[in-house]
């Protein structure tokens, strides 16, 4: 007995080493927080910005516990652009939208001019269109019309189906070709074809160059060497990427924005220009 108790004791007494970590763990973070404190410096804008005014309401429509890094990002980068104009763009995804209360961006920019979907493909028509498009001259922004192109239709068709549902006037935007996706049964050379008649078309019904849109890469890869006469309007998002690209003319920098009246996320967007810059870009 008295042996086993010895023994029991010795084990008592021996102390166990705490466990070491490895080395790619603290590397893991460090890097993280290397991170975390490049965020917090790069935002701190934005960051302060929602801080100062949490308890204010600073969304209408939106609780305080819905403000993501996405809506720290577009304030930091809206304080960026200040000499620019703001403004977004809509679709039927936003359902109904109470343009009463459209005045600003995050209560705190002011809202210059809105882009809508009218038509898509050769039949497509936007439900909410004709009814925002009206809504829009109401609130004296300047507004604007895009059509979404789908490669595999026919070009002529689709150009048809915008000109007959897109009453233009003067004071909007140049009408607008949105090109996202690649052909799925035609070569990239037709696809860039059936865009050049789409162009021609509209050009020859409003009287004026249509606006072209796409996204960053897509717009790189397979327009920009064919279509360098055209105003170009790019898509792109980046947590990183803060600056307009000396090719683009509207910068759509984040899909994910707030907008007074409308309860769904927003495309935002900045204009490289002022007001008077503006009217380079409006039908007269």
């Amino acid at each position: 007995m008295t042996a086993i108790k010895q023994r029991k004791s010795n084990r008592r007494k021996i102390s166990r080493k705490p466990k070491k970590w490895a080395p790619w763990k603290w590397h893991l973070l460090a890097y993280t927080i290397l991170l975390f404190s490049f965020l917090t410096f790069h935002y701190r804008d934005g960051i302060v910005y929602f801080i100062a005014d949490c308890y204010e309401s600073i969304f209408k429509n939106h609780k305080k516990n819905e403000i993501t890094i996405h809506d720290i990002r577009a304030v930091e980068i809206l304080d960026k652009h200040k000499k620019h104009l703001f403004g977004f763009d809509v679709s039927h995804y936003q359902s109904d939208i109470n343009w009463k209360e459209i005045d600003s961006l995050y209560n705190k920019f002011a809202i210059d001019y809105v882009f809508l979907r009218s038509t898509m493909g050769v039949e497509g028509i936007d439900t909410k269109f004709k009814y925002n498009f009206k809504k829009a001259k109401s609130r004296l922004l300047v507004r604007g019309a895009y059509h979404y192109y789908r490669p595999d239709e026919n070009s002529t068709l689709q150009a048809q189906n915008f000109i007959k549902n897109t009453p233009l006037e003067p004071g909007d935007f140049f009408p607008v070709l949105d090109i996202e996706e690649l052909p799925k049964e035609q070569s990239k050379d037709k696809m860039r074809e059936g865009l050049t008649n789409w162009l021609r078309l509209v050009e020859k019904h409003y009287g004026v160059k249509p606006i072209i849109y796409s996204g960053a890469n897509f717009y790189e890869l397979h327009l920009k060497e064919h279509f360098p006469e055209y105003k170009i309007w790019i898509a792109k998002y980046s947590l990183f990427n803060e600056k307009m690209n000396n090719d683009w003319h509207f910068w759509q920098f984040t899909d994910k924005g707030t907008v007074n009246g409308i309860e769904t996320k927003v495309d935002l967007n900045i204009f490289k220009g002022d007001r008077y810059d503006l009217k380079q870009y409006v039908i007269q």
